[in-house]
């Protein structure tokens, strides 16, 4: 079992970032954090790198009931989408499969919130 599902797309960079941003709130979304890959190695280890971008995506609704389905489950919030730039220029979006990841925690009800949400997160991938 693969622990991200991604697509190729042909957007530039930006673009995508910003077409990502658009389809997770169209599936109930929010962006809780974007981290610049790029621009942070640069300033710690002053190296180039392609750009990167991880968005902590989280669906209010889901993450409450996952709280209340195991209390610890935060270790493993929120859901991480990245855009990045591959070395030929193409750009990729991928996401986390919540189901992959959640495969550890024996737990019916967290299993069954995580396909819920790994259905949607495959929504914005496709839809792009």
């Amino acid at each position: 079992m693969s622990y991200y599902f991604s697509k190729i797309v042909s957007d530039d960079f930006d673009m995508a970032v910003s077409k990502v941003a658009k389809e997770l709130a169209k599936e109930g979304f929010g962006i809780l954090s974007e981290i610049d890959v790029q621009q942070i190695l640069k300033k710690k280890l002053d190296v180039s790198f392609r750009k990167y971008k991880i968005f902590g995506a989280c669906n209010p609704p889901f993450a409450y009931e996952a709280l209340l389905a195991e209390d610890m489950i935060g270790t493993m919030l929120p859901c991480n989408v990245i855009v990045r730039e591959r070395e030929n220029g193409q750009i990729v979006v991928a996401a986390v499969d919540p189901v992959a990841s959640m495969k550890a925690i024996e737990n019916n009800h967290l299993r069954e919130i995580a396909e819920k949400v790994r259905e949607k997160l495959k929504k914005v991938i496709l839809q792009l």
